[in-house]
């Protein structure tokens, strides 16, 4: 992906979510890391922007230490996105792209604090397609603390046989990442629709059995 298609990605896919009730007013960010061939380093949405009006020519153009070189003023969750992309080089060295949205089923989930993890495997696609999210301990929006705690958790998760794709900041929302912008945003989805049924449900959802995860696991390759 070129530096052109990244910029006009990152604006299709936030109008998209935007549109779509996945992000509100200026909640929410998107970065892309860019090919060595575009120069390397990150573009990232600026700070305060509404990811439903973006403009490509006005993204934050950073280098690969992070620091600006054009557009506006990034957003302060930079050094988030930088810790991710460092942790999941060693598991996932194809990620080009990380989303922070303040999804509401999501957050809803973490209002009443404890679990260790959003959501249990209730469903076959959150199984196939997402996978654990491990529930970050409230930290104030851009804490350098949260970053650390989050690079922590890629690490520990990788190491232990199981790479994640997503991590849940209590009470602000997920961080997802993927190979494309396309492909972030298909996660979010599915990690907010299944917070959303679990949210729905009147009573607390029994989770897929053990032998069900592993028919997924050998059928589709599930992440969890």
């Amino acid at each position: 992906m070129t530096e052109s298609q990244a910029r006009e990605e990152i604006c299709r896919v936030g109008r998209s979510l935007f549109e779509r009730g996945y992000v509100h007013a200026t909640a929410g960010n998107i970065s892309v890391r860019l090919d060595e061939s575009e120069g390397g380093g990150f573009l990232i949405t600026p700070t305060d922007a509404c990811l439903g009006f973006l403009d490509p020519a006005r993204l934050a153009r950073l280098d690969a230490q992070a620091q600006q070189l054009s557009g506006d003023k990034a957003s302060k969750t930079i050094a988030l996105h930088a810790h991710i992309y460092r942790a999941t080089a060693q598991f996932y060295p194809n990620t080009r792209c990380v989303i922070h949205t303040h999804s509401t089923h999501c957050v809803a989930l973490t209002l009443q604090p404890g679990n260790k993890e959003l959501l249990p495997a209730v469903t076959p696609y959150f199984v196939m397609k997402v996978g654990h999210v491990p529930v970050i301990a409230y930290h104030r929006p851009g804490a350098p603390e949260a970053a650390q705690l989050v690079a922590q958790a890629i690490s520990r998760y990788g190491q232990a046989g199981t790479p994640i794709r997503a991590v849940m900041l209590e009470r602000l929302g997920p961080n997802v990442w993927h190979d494309s912008p396309a492909a972030a945003m298909a996660t979010l989805e599915e990690l907010e629709e299944t917070a959303r049924l679990v949210s729905l449900s009147a009573l607390a959802p029994e989770p897929l059995t053990e032998s069900q995860i592993n028919e997924l696991r050998q059928t589709f390759g599930a992440r969890w």
